[in-house]
């Protein structure tokens, strides 16, 4: 297979036969699923390396499972798996490879782009990453006054932000002296806010942009370089600032010495990238050995998606239950719920991740797609999140599957907490799951004395209908490796969405429209409204606010 099939899903003989069985199973229970059949934990569990995913608090029986492998085979997703991992361009709008995974290889199988095996290169600037990563650590990189470097400032948006600040905020616990810093956002009260609790003569400047052209990192990038240049020498800029980008012409110009400029192939994605130069930041947070273990996570993980049986392949199983729920239950959302501080930030990541990649309605086939895409992604800590949205997810209208991400053991030791807090993380997928009845409510509210009146009142409210899935993720302990896994484990089921749904995932045109009118109107603000362009009656009015 030179490249991804083009089959529409609702044509396939397995999706036409989980529609009838959806018909049957829809009425019924989670609880009743749970009694007719006692060993589903044996087939709704999959246990690899650390983890433990358990799948069966989902609306499944063991010919839901099967019907759903059937459709991975049929979308010929084992030659897609193949395809992925060979450096076939399966960005085909694009022209592109989707090799992030050739980044974080555990093996020493060439992998070839082009007629080049990429190994080599990647090593080369991994080498170079580290090396430097450990000379700013040590204090033998010097700032231009000669102090050692105290502060890192990561300018990048998108895949360029979301990924390092995440892992980096993710692995604290694993950090060293330096403090990391993060500037994306296209405003100059952020970039000034980050600017005042750093010192110019300790700190390095990593501007994360491939072209060297992104609008927002290089407006950022160049309000910081005027204000370092307020009390330090222009050639100061070769020792503070340093580029993740393919433009040397560009950054030369800023004053970035060649040698300080970390390449990125086009065969690796934004959304990605955090596993190649990308990552610099998170190197220099945690240093060369975590990075080769967060590095490593990932390789493992890609090994065990490429070579374990689908029945028992995390990646595709949570790839096939979130269509079961976006394409027959009609679930648009899908909530994920990490019980560690450390990751309140994995939500927004994995909201770019999927979001961005699945966000479609044409098809490979380049066909206007009459069927449901993509889903939306969201969520916050736990147990924050149960005093926040929770109310939403036990007694709304909306079904939304949930993922739980906990840890069996804290990074501190603090046992007595680390098992309250998986307490509730499994007292929620149970609740959820079981809800409460009106009876049992009456029977609470009579052993506190209610009266017959107050009761006929109250119990409505107080019932929970139950019945909402979930699905848990156990992972021994919160490291870089077992990070590195997760991460990659949803990228892949990513992958497997869109190999299904017939889609490009690895594109992003609809990111560059709301780009290019920018543009026109930041020109408008400049002249006036006076100005060539023709807008709409709001989008003129928006402007003259600004006149």
């Amino acid at each position: 297979m030179k490249t991804l099939h083009k089959k529409n899903p609702t044509t396939l003989s397995s999706w036409k036969a989980l529609q009838e069985h959806f018909a049957e199973l829809k009425s019924k229970t989670l609880l009743e699923l749970f009694d007719e059949d006692l060993k589903r934990l044996d087939y709704l569990t999959i246990t690899w390396e650390d983890f433990y995913v358990d799948v069966s608090k989902n609306h499944l029986t063991k010919k839901t499972f099967d019907l759903l492998l059937d459709v991975a085979k049929e979308s010929d997703l084992e030659q897609a798996i193949a395809a992925y991992f060979s450096g076939i361009p399966i960005n085909e709008t694009e022209g592109r490879a989707v090799l992030h995974t050739a980044l974080r290889t555990v093996e020493n199988t060439a992998v070839w782009v082009d007629e080049e095996n990429v190994l080599p290169d990647i090593e080369k600037v991994k080498a170079r990453i580290q090396s430097f990563s450990e000379k700013v650590i040590s204090g033998n990189w010097k700032g231009y006054s000669g102090k050692p470097i105290t502060d890192i400032v990561n300018i990048g948006i998108g895949g360029s932000d979301l990924g390092p600040s995440m892992v980096t905020e993710g692995l604290s616990y694993y950090k060293n002296h330096l403090r990391t810093h993060f500037i994306s956002n296209v405003e100059g009260d952020h970039v000034q806010e980050v600017m005042k609790t750093v010192n110019r003569e300790t700190t390095l400047f990593v501007i994360v942009s491939k072209t060297f052209t992104t609008q927002e990192t290089l407006s950022n990038a160049e309000i910081v370089r005027k204000w370092f240049l307020e009390d330090a020498p222009e050639s100061a800029i070769a020792q503070h600032f340093v580029a993740v980008s393919t433009n040397l012409e560009k950054t030369q110009s800023f004053g970035i010495e060649a040698e300080n400029v970390f390449p990125m192939k086009d065969w690796v994605g934004g959304r990605f990238s955090l596993w190649s130069a990308v990552g610099l930041s998170i190197c220099l947070s945690i240093g060369s050995a975590h990075f080769d273990d967060l590095l490593a996570g990932a390789g493992n993980m890609d090994m065990h998606f490429r070579q374990t049986s689908f029945d028992q392949n995390i990646p595709v199983v949570l790839a096939l239950i979130s269509i079961w729920y976006n394409n027959f239950w009609e679930a648009e959302s899908e909530a994920v719920i990490p019980y560690s501080q450390y990751l309140r930030s994995l939500p927004a990541y994995l909201q770019q991740a999927s979001m961005e990649s699945n966000g479609k309605s044409v098809s490979r086939d380049a066909k206007k797609i009459a069927y449901q895409t993509g889903n939306i992604i969201w969520g916050a800590s736990g147990t924050n999140a149960q005093h926040a949205f929770f109310q939403l997810m036990h007694q709304g209208t909306k079904m939304i599957p949930a993922d739980f991400i906990g840890f069996k053991k804290s990074l501190y030791g603090e046992a007595t907490h680390q098992q309250k807090l998986m307490a509730n993380f499994i007292a929620q997928t149970e609740s959820l799951m079981r809800g409460k009845t009106k009876a049992q409510v009456i029977a609470e509210l009579q052993e506190k004395k209610m009266s017959p009146s107050q009761i006929e009142k109250l119990a409505p409210y107080k019932v929970f209908e139950g019945n909402r899935p979930s699905t848990s993720i156990l992972i021994n302990k919160l490291t870089p490796y077992t990070l590195g896994a997760l991460i990659a484990m949803y990228e892949h089921k990513i992958f497997v969405q869109g190999v299904i749904w017939n889609i490009f995932s690895f594109d992003q045109w609809g990111v560059e429209l709301g780009k290019e009118l920018a543009k026109v109107i930041l020109e408008d603000f400049e002249k006036g409204v006076s100005s060539s362009h023709t807008h709409d009656a709001s989008t003129t009015g928006l402007i003259n606010q600004f006149s």
